[in-house]
């Protein structure tokens, strides 16, 4: 990372209204289709000069998928697919963080969609800090990985009459983060909880 950056160390909070969490998936093989979680959160600590020492934690709340058609959004929620009734949460816990290059970082961790745990690993770039209008420090994050959908008991399908499957069994996985700095009152707060 540049050395005219802010101090970016410390303990960062996802700000859920401006940050997207989704997969886009090919339908019919032919169309992509795009989702994301519309509830968030989640936290990092951060530790430049140290990065195996940063960790990052994210909860997605599953009945809160959107890919802008209703019956879609069911269907993914029901026993086919996401089964929100009985595993709410998909959950993401890193176990390490590495610096690769400039703002480039890999990100190993734990992956959980229903009742399956994987790990994965996910390059991350680091797109920037900047304090906000409200005077907050808040940094950007952006990554990609493709993932195959069945690892994590996600496997229903069609067969195409032409052949192929309805829904594509590799999905990826995008993250548009930004994540704002805790102050010291707010550190404070949350070790006195």
């Amino acid at each position: 990372m540049t050395d005219d950056r802010p101090d970016l160390s410390g303990d960062w909070d996802i700000d859920p209204a401006h940050t997207r969490i989704g997969f886009s998936a090919k339908h019919a093989m032919v169309t992509t289709v795009r989702g994301a979680f519309n509830e968030v959160t989640g936290s990092f600590h951060v530790d430049f000069s140290d990065p195996s020492e940063s960790t990052a934690e994210i909860t997605l709340k599953v009945a809160s998928v959107d890919t802008r058609n209703a019956q879609r959004d069911e269907h993914l929620r029901s026993a086919d697919f996401f089964d929100a009734e009985k595993w709410p949460e998909i959950t993401f816990r890193s176990t390490r963080i590495e610096e690769v290059d400039d703002n480039a970082l890999v990100v190993s961790g734990d992956l959980t969609i229903r009742d399956v745990t994987k790990p994965v690993t996910i390059p991350i770039e680091f797109t920037g800090a900047q304090t906000d209008a409200a005077g907050e420090l808040r940094a950007g994050f952006e990554g990609t990985r493709r993932i195959d959908r069945r690892e994590y008991g996600l496997e229903w399908n069609m067969p195409l009459d032409t052949g192929g499957l309805l829904v594509s069994e590799k999905i990826t996985l995008e993250f548009e983060i930004s994540v704002i700095k805790r102050t010291g009152d707010a550190e404070g707060a949350a070790e006195a909880s």
